[in-house]
């Protein structure tokens, strides 16, 4: 299940779990989207994956499955891969 992380690990902006502004990898790395495309180009400083659309769950079910509320920031952000 994913865990759904709170926040930007770049700029730490805040990412709620019905944002349609966060993007995964496979890894669960979150970013805002526009981090994702304007600093990293698409690719994982993490893992050197891709991001997709991190799905929303349904309000329905975050009581019974919680997003996570353990916040991942990279300290100076984020530089790009070479």
């Amino acid at each position: 299940m994913l865990e759904l992380r709170p926040n930007c690990e770049c700029c730490d902006k805040d990412l709620p779990p019905e944002s349609t502004e966060a993007v995964i990898c496979s890894f669960e790395c979150t970013f805002y989207a526009s981090c994702a495309s304007e600093v990293l180009s698409h690719q994982c400083p993490n893992c050197d994956g891709n991001f997709v659309p991190r799905p929303i769950r349904p309000a329905t079910l975050l009581a019974k499955y919680p997003a996570s509320t353990k916040r991942v920031h990279k300290i100076g952000g984020c530089v790009a891969n070479s």
